[in-house]
């Protein structure tokens, strides 16, 4: 620990598909907002260790020994504390009311639980509670009515109320902190649960014995849900709980999709790049659903689109924003909460996010990509989906807006706050999005005029090769009239734009290799961002380069490039959005969508090339298969002939 603040990478999270909460490997509950991701935390430990909140359960003594897993194919955490004295089971999750795969529920979405049971496996065992309770990231206090035997109640003196489930003694101290103790027998769990939402909560008698079925219930559907998904192969492990993970970043109610389950947690300690990621980015999420796609997950695909055609129809193309909130709210203003030190005094602590309203035109790309590739997969899957006329409508008046700004400057994929330039994955995107505008067009209204679309469309190409590249650097750069390089640059290939062998795309590969390596890893870019400080490596630019590395045929590489990154997940397997090179810590927010759908990405291929090509997820080749017959990735998986032709379909991207 360092002043008290564990290490990012020692967190596990539990949720709901509402919120989550992040549990330290000593059992602490140190992150949870209420009722949902984007709401103000209840628990923030994590970003201020004296003033947060937190809900401590562990044994008194002191420990010789712990370790921790989730129950197979399921979001439900397992902590085993050992002790001179006996040993001590913690068990962390959050219930759902329904399965994963469904699209609703019958349960309002503000209610939230969560559910410790707490089990001696020899004993008996002394359990300490130890706990601190705050609305709104502090800024409310709490009113805490302590009943030994029975528990707490807990409110802000208005209209909120949660109640804490404990048997055991309890008292409060004059610094607010509750203290519990409770001795547990081998053969006698007891349970402690938390009840809440953003109204007073009446709860039945009895609520313990109901919450030991609902552990085994909420088990139960992660672990069906987790059989039905496509995955095989040697990395068959560390896909699924990628895939859990991404699902557990998903906001049931509405289909959309969070960057990460936390705000502030910083790229570089100290310094002041710390943002909030509880939003929905819609290139994110349309690279996670190509992800979860990937491996078999319909439903959360059904969900997401139908968020896109509720928030994004309703405006024109030039009205489209990079993220939104998860809800469909546009306004993200960002502000600072200064009464919090931030995660090891990482100042400051940012809620909303200042890009909402910056000009990124891939994203452009990004979401006629994502519709493309729905739409196609589904088709080759046996289902053909309806396209809504104002969804037709927002693909065709997005693909003449690429028409008309693709020559505009941006802020590009990783939201420089700086002057907008021209950077060169953004050319390629708009490409990616005339490109499959083109196909779509094609199936969907084979007599549509898209002749602006394809001379628009060999315009970027030219233009890009043309400007993109740099005779100096001996590679694509960063933006045009410079030498600097751009790890994003590694997706031309994988995007379809040049194929992975192409000359002057085997040079970039290579040249950022040499130039962004960073401890074995891959930095974004080492241009100036108009930002204080550094960062760390940035773990999805790693799985691009396994992917741009096994597309050119070198496997080796590729598989202890991924090998390497899988060392620098925690111990549940689960990552932030960067790693420190040096000391491989976590950084960044956590846990973070972008590492996990990338992840399972070129975990997919990289099984298959080592498999001799054989699929290793439904009908999935290789990519670099994909690259070398220059076919859309559709028509690979699905084996469906006569289709436009066209480079592979593919979704990646940024918070």
């Amino acid at each position: 620990m360092s002043n008290g603040y564990r290490p990012i990478e020692d967190y596990a999270i539990i949720g709901n598909m509402r919120t989550a909460a992040l549990v330290s490997g000593d059992g602490s509950i140190d992150w949870l907002c209420l009722p949902h991701f984007d709401h103000p935390a209840f628990f923030c430990k994590i970003l201020d260790v004296k003033r947060g909140g937190f809900w401590s359960i562990r044994p008194e003594a002191e420990l010789t020994g712990s370790s921790r897993r989730y129950r197979p194919g399921s979001a439900v955490l397992e902590t085993t504390f050992e002790t001179a004295g006996g040993r001590l089971r913690l068990t962390d999750m959050m219930p759902l009311v329904a399965p994963p795969d469904a699209v609703s529920s019958p349960i309002p979405s503000d209610r939230v639980r969560v559910i410790r049971k707490i089990e001696a496996l020899d004993g008996p065992v002394t359990v300490a509670l130890r706990a601190r309770f705050s609305f709104d990231f502090t800024a409310t206090p709490a009113l805490v009515e302590a009943r030994p035997g029975r528990g707490a109640t807990i409110t802000d003196g208005a209209d909120r109320e949660l109640r804490l489930r404990w048997a055991g003694s309890m008292t409060v101290g004059p610094d607010g902190v509750v203290h519990g103790a409770l001795t547990v027998l081998p053969g006698e769990p007891a349970l402690s649960v938390l009840t809440g939402s953003d109204e007073a909560v009446d709860l039945a008698p009895g609520v313990e014995d109901d919450a030991a079925g609902e552990i085994e219930a909420t088990d139960q559907m992660w672990s069906t849900w987790s059989r039905a998904l496509q995955i095989a192969g040697p990395y068959r492990e560390e896909m699924l709980r990628s895939a859990l993970t991404l699902k557990l970043l998903t906001f049931r109610p509405t289909g959309a999709i969070v960057a990460a389950a936390t705000t502030s947690l910083p790229e570089d300690i100290g310094s002041g790049r710390n943002w909030d990621y509880r939003y929905c980015w819609l290139r994110d999420a349309t690279f996670t659903l190509y992800a979860l796609l990937l491996v078999g997950d319909i439903a959360s695909a059904d969900a997401f689109w139908g968020w896109v055609e509720r928030v994004c129809t309703a405006d024109g193309p030039e009205s489209l924003q990079i993220m939104y909130g998860l809800h469909g709210e546009k306004r993200l203003t960002e502000r600072t909460l200064d009464h919090l030190s931030g995660y090891r005094d990482s100042r400051p602590v940012r809620i909303g996010n200042g890009a909402w309203d910056q000009r990124q035109i891939d994203v452009y790309g990004e979401l006629i990509d994502g519709f493309w590739f729905y739409h196609h997969w589904m088709r080759t899957h046996g289902r053909v989906l309806e396209v809504r006329d104002d969804v037709w409508r927002l693909i065709c008046g997005t693909a003449d807006y690429i028409c008309t700004i693709w020559r505009d400057t941006d802020q590009g994929i990783w939201e420089i706050r700086g002057e907008p330039r021209h950077f060169v994955y953004s050319k390629v995107m708009c490409w990616v999005g005339l490109d499959r505008a083109i196909q779509f067009a094609a199936l969907h209204e084979p007599g549509r005029d898209t002749g602006r679309w394809q001379r628009e469309r060999e315009a970027i190409r030219a233009d890009v090769l043309e400007h993109g590249w740099s005779e100096t650097a001996g590679a694509f750069t960063m933006a045009y009239g410079t030498d600097e390089l751009d790890a994003a640059n590694l997706r031309m290939p994988l995007v379809g734009f040049l194929p992975a062998d192409d000359p002057r795309m085997a040079a970039t590969i290579d040249a950022i290799q040499a130039d962004l390596g960073a401890g074995g890893l891959i930095l974004r870019y080492r241009a100036e961002d108009g930002l204080e400080g550094g960062e760390g490596a940035f773990s999805i630019c790693s799985f691009w380069l396994v992917d741009c590395l096994t597309a050119m045929g070198r496997i080796d590489e590729a598989r202890d490039l991924f090998d390497r990154m899988l060392g620098y997940a925690n111990d549940l397997g689960l990552y932030a959005e960067q790693v420190d090179p040096g000391s491989g810590a976590a950084l960044g927010n956590f846990p973070q969508a972008f590492t996990h759908l990338a992840l399972i990405d070129a975990g997919i291929d990289l099984s298959a090339a080592l498999s001799q090509d054989q699929p290793v997820s439904g009908d999935m080749p290789t990519r670099a298969t994909r690259a070398q017959h220059g076919l859309d990735l559709a028509t690979m998986i699905g084996g469906m002939p006569d289709l436009p032709a066209g480079g592979p379909t593919r979704s990646a991207g940024t918070a």
